[in-house]
């Protein structure tokens, strides 16, 4: 007997019309039909008697009618009691993360999660998957969203269902803008900026398929903003996540994807058996409830 029902049986009570309090409940009236006779079925009684004007109650309809609104005031003073307990979770949950595509799908988590712990604020903290775990690991960082390939054999994760996509930044009068995608072809007497995490530029180096005596590295970069800089001063053209690149201003800085394409996974990491709060601890809980949710829709 759900508590849905339940409600659904004592509008119509209320009502005294299943019309009426289809209206109220915004359903139709056929499934609220359908609902009261699979609640009469499931409790083996006839609970209403439908007459031309109104709907009453039999004797075994009454009893129902009491026991229901005692069911239901107390689910209703228990989902009041969690509320207020939810209220009074606060805190500072600190994320660290690179300039990624899935900080979006983050966004989206944390938006969720302040609508239920309004109290709980967030300490964004922005650098390489490299940097983002030494402060996980020293306890500065509660949680890190990190760019494989990183090593969290020791870290709870959840991997990200989202590609990190690899693109080409460039001036907009560059004429590699006029390609629809950047072949490692195009790049060999190009003056490049690539990331500076060794494990990355190994995936660079491998996608080029050559050694780094084949290219023109010029910078390397941690982030991909201030190479961004450099690239709109002419120094050069940056291989790069895509990241945050389509909030720019195009007009100033413009991007290819790469050709064979290029991508990347992402991770929401937090420290093994690390003793958190009730805010991270709960954040936890909601990161993990809505990915499962976002992965069945």
């Amino acid at each position: 007997m759900e508590i849905r029902i339940l409600r659904y049986f004592l509008a119509v009570a209320r009502e005294e019309s299943i019309t009426r309090a289809a209206e109220l409940l915004h359903i139709t009236q056929p499934t609220l039909s359908r609902q009261l006779a699979q609640l009469e079925e499931s409790v083996g009684a006839k609970l209403l008697e439908r007459g031309a004007r109104k709907v009453t109650l039999t004797d075994e309809g009454i009893l129902l009618k009491r026991r229901a609104e005692e069911i239901v005031s107390l689910v209703d003073k228990t989902e009041k009691e969690l509320r207020r307990q939810d209220e009074l979770v606060e805190g500072t949950i600190a994320i660290g993360c690179g300039e990624l595509m899935s900080v979006t799908l983050l966004a989206e988590i944390i938006e969720a999660f302040v609508e239920k712990y309004p109290r709980v604020n967030f300490d964004l903290y922005t650098a390489t998957a490299d940097e983002v775990k030494e402060q996980i690991d020293r306890g500065v960082l509660d949680i890190g969203l990190l760019m494989e390939p990183i090593d969290i054999e020791k870290y709870g994760f959840i991997r990200l269902n989202m590609q990190e996509r690899w693109v080409a930044l460039m001036r907009p009068d560059d004429p590699l803008a006029q390609k629809e995608v950047i072949t490692p072809g195009d790049l060999v007497d190009q003056p490049l900026i690539i990331p500076r995490r060794p494990s990355v530029q190994n995936e660079v180096l491998n996608w080029f398929g050559g050694s780094p005596r084949d290219l023109k590295i010029r910078f390397t970069n941690n982030l991909t903003t201030n190479g961004a800089v450099m690239v709109h001063q002419g120094l050069g053209c940056a291989l790069t996540i895509e990241g945050a690149v389509p909030f720019w201003d195009q007009s100033k800085i413009t991007y290819r994807p790469l050709s064979p394409e290029m991508s990347a996974t992402s991770v929401l990491a937090w420290k093994r058996q690390q003793p958190f709060g009730p805010a991270v601890t709960k954040f936890i809980v909601c990161l993990k409830e809505f990915l499962k949710d976002a992965d069945e829709r």
